[in-house]
């Protein structure tokens, strides 16, 4: 017999995930992205799409924001409870330095600049979430929260 308990729970308490990478050049520089529709600097991401692992959309989310493609496994460096969307977004932050860079892309409906930045000289507009996860990387004490 059909419930529709599951599905009723899965619409009331369903959860969102979404991907970041931080990717380094042969240089150490840090690649980050700037949208149209938010302000700041961020890691290159995006959400999962349906029928897609995380790895893949990390994999997308590079290819599509900055024209890089990462070559081996991705490293997942955390998973990240993200309050600030809707109270159930998670974050899968992958790790790579094994990067294909092609030229960069152009401004578009979503990508205003991709570029790699040393981490010691990162823009003014940094997000805060980034950087965080950037001193995380450098040695600070690992976060729960995005």
């Amino acid at each position: 017999m059909f419930s529709p308990l599951p599905l009723l729970r899965r619409m009331r308490h369903g959860m969102t995930l979404g991907v970041r990478v931080l990717a380094t050049d042969p240089a150490g520089r840090l690649l980050l992205v700037r949208h149209t529709y938010v302000s700041g600097w961020h890691f290159p991401g995006g959400g999962v799409d349906l029928g897609e692992t995380a790895e893949q959309a990390a994999r997308r989310e590079l290819r599509e924001e900055a024209n890089v493609e990462a070559e081996g496994p991705l490293t997942i460096s955390g998973c990240y409870f993200n309050p600030l969307v809707g109270g159930r977004d998670h974050v899968v932050l992958y790790r790579t330095a094994a990067l294909v860079i092609g030229p960069r892309p152009e401004r578009n409906l979503e990508i205003v600049a991709a570029d790699f930045f040393p981490p010691d000289d990162l823009p003014s507009d940094t997000s805060p979430a980034t950087l965080r996860r950037i001193a995380e990387w450098q040695g600070a004490p690992p976060s729960d929260r995005w």
